[in-house]
């Protein structure tokens, strides 16, 4: 089962950036590439524990859904969401922060997946997936990081 890590440092409070990451309008701005939009579920603001939102995008040239469901929650220091439904045979993904002692936040992202189809998926694997997923997980985390450290934040997390 492959795995994913990475380690973001952003110069914000641990609880914006939590927030941010839990952001499903924030979401939708990082994933602008792949046309993702929530078409079921919690489809804006922030999603909790329990809840479950379905994407629709474009990867590698094919339109998809995916359901996902936040399995664990204790803000502000991690949560988890796992796949429902989707092209993955599975998926896990935690998200971790941590204070750091500048005020900042230290981000960790572990995604767990595996993917179907056996031997062709493993090969998939090697060959491009683990790559396009890794490419995906650090344009969202360099999205939430220009959004936490600037003002942007609070056009996603204040709402009047």
């Amino acid at each position: 089962m492959p795995r994913i890590e990475i380690k973001t440092e952003i110069e914000a409070p641990k609880e914006i950036v939590f927030d941010l990451s839990r952001s499903i309008d924030l979401h939708k701005i990082s994933t602008k590439q792949t046309h993702e939009k929530a078409i079921a579920g919690t489809i804006g603001g922030l999603i909790g524990l329990h809840e479950s939102v379905t994407w629709r995008a474009k990867h590698l040239g094919v339109y998809q859904s995916l359901t996902s469901k936040i399995t664990e929650f204790n803000r502000p220091d991690v949560f988890v969401d796992e796949m429902q439904k989707g092209a993955f045979k599975s998926f896990r993904h935690e998200h971790h922060f941590n204070a750091l002692n500048n005020g900042g936040t230290l981000m960790i992202d572990v995604f767990d997946y595996e993917s179907p189809y056996g031997v062709f998926g493993k090969l998939a694997d090697y060959l491009f997936l683990k790559r396009y997923m890794t490419n995906l997980l650090v344009e969202r985390n360099r999205i939430v990081k220009e959004f936490a450290e600037s003002e942007k934040w609070k056009a996603v997390l204040l709402t009047d």
